[in-house]
């Protein structure tokens, strides 16, 4: 068996996001010391849209202590609507919530909930004590990432650098770890390098948060559906939102009769695929930096948590219980394989599942469109209501 080398384990997290936070509570439960670098000033900055936990996912929260808050923070998501461009609706629901009170919840406890991306971001941040506050720093970009045989270093724009065991890259689809560990695995000449490039988008989204309107119920959910609809892009978000103003996004609704009371918004290529290789060295990718599926079902958050579940339990096989040595390299390694395998079935699945229901939101081929257009609203049709 590799020997450990006798220093203290130390984890560097880069990327303060909800995956990244995620991580920070589930190191700080396990005793494993660890910093969290995350490049924007704040980590509960108001960026992005909606956020969905499904039941496996708020489970893994519910261990960490979070439950309560985040009930707090969420609504349950109990209607689902179809309309298509013009506002008709064909499909009216509540099927979800039948399934998940009929099925899911007396096996997970735990039901579909809906966040604000933001809410989400602070209710993790809140719940830190204040020594595992003083370990998220803000205003940290990593500019370079150096292995050496005793551990890793991240050296940030503002001249810090910071030492580890290892360090995990939880740095979204655009990765500045990912990038910096292809560069490191092509001047190793190592057997198995990524793509520089792993991700393609085929599609792009507007997206803008907004007060809740009259005759939208709290959990509704209203997908709208078009023969290409997504398949433009604009550059500018101001141009967009007006080239698709008169578009529904319900049954009374339109674009530009939200728009203009925004929050916040923003745009965005769907970036789709699964990396080849998650980890070299002492770094491992997890979340989006490692496999990346379009929104629409909900899964990238979720499966960033069941990454995070799998990637700590292989650790606790290999760092003492009291973290004070760190593993051989060897050990590491292996354990970043073990991690990378146990989540390659559930990764694939869910990809698959997310690919094929974003092309058939918009209708991309004759099957996608008799199946969303016509089979499922004759089995969920418009006008169905729940019991009660």
């Amino acid at each position: 068996m590799d020997g450990n080398i006798d220093s203290k384990f130390r984890v560097i997290v880069v990327g303060g996001g909800s995956v990244g936070l995620t991580a920070a509570h589930a190191l700080s439960q396990a005793g494993i010391d660890y910093v969290v670098l995350e490049n924007h000033s704040s980590v509960t900055t108001d960026v992005g849209a909606s956020l969905v936990l499904w039941p496996h996912g708020l489970r893994v929260l519910a261990q960490l202590g979070l439950l309560k808050p985040l009930r707090d923070a969420s609504v349950g998501m109990c209607r689902t609507q179809s309309v298509t461009l013009t506002g008709e609706k064909y499909r009216d629901s509540h099927v979800l919530d039948a399934i998940f009170e009929n099925f899911l919840l007396p096996v997970t406890a735990h039901e579909q909930t809906i966040f604000h991306r933001a809410h989400l971001l602070r209710v993790l941040h809140e719940n830190f004590g204040e020594a595992d506050k003083a370990c998220i720093l803000t205003d940290k970009k990593v500019t370079d990432i150096v292995v050496n045989d005793d551990g890793v270093e991240a050296r940030c724009a503002d001249g810090s650098t910071h030492h580890g065991s290892i360090l995990i890259g939880v740095d979204e689809a655009h990765s500045v770890v990912r990038q910096r560990m292809h560069e490191l695995a092509v001047k190793a000449s190592a057997p198995k390098v990524n793509p520089e490039q792993p991700y393609l988008a085929e599609y792009r989204a507007l997206w803008c948060t907004f007060p809740r309107q009259q005759g939208v119920g709290t959990g509704d959910a209203i997908d709208v559906h078009g023969d290409g609809a997504s398949l433009q892009c604009i550059e500018d978000i101001e141009a967009f939102a007006a080239r698709f103003g008169d578009h529904a996004i319900s049954e009374h609704l339109k674009v530009k009769d939200v728009f203009h009371q925004r929050y916040t918004a923003g745009m965005a290529n769907l970036e789709e695929g699964i990396v080849k290789h998650w980890s070299w060295d002492r770094i491992v990718l997890v979340g989006d930096a490692c496999h990346k599926f379009t929104p629409n079902q909900g899964l990238g958050y979720n499966n960033g948590v069941q990454d995070v579940v799998r990637l700590l339990n292989e650790l606790r096989r290999v760092v003492p219980v009291d973290g004070s040595a760190t593993p051989s390299l060897g050990a590491l390694t292996k354990a970043f394989s073990r991690y990378q395998a146990s989540r390659k079935k559930a990764v694939k699945k869910d990809y698959k599942s997310s690919f094929e229901t974003t092309r058939m939101s918009v209708w991309s081929s004759w099957a996608y469109y008799i199946i969303h257009r016509h089979l499922l609203p004759s089995i969920y049709p418009v006008e169905r209501k729940k019991d009660g």
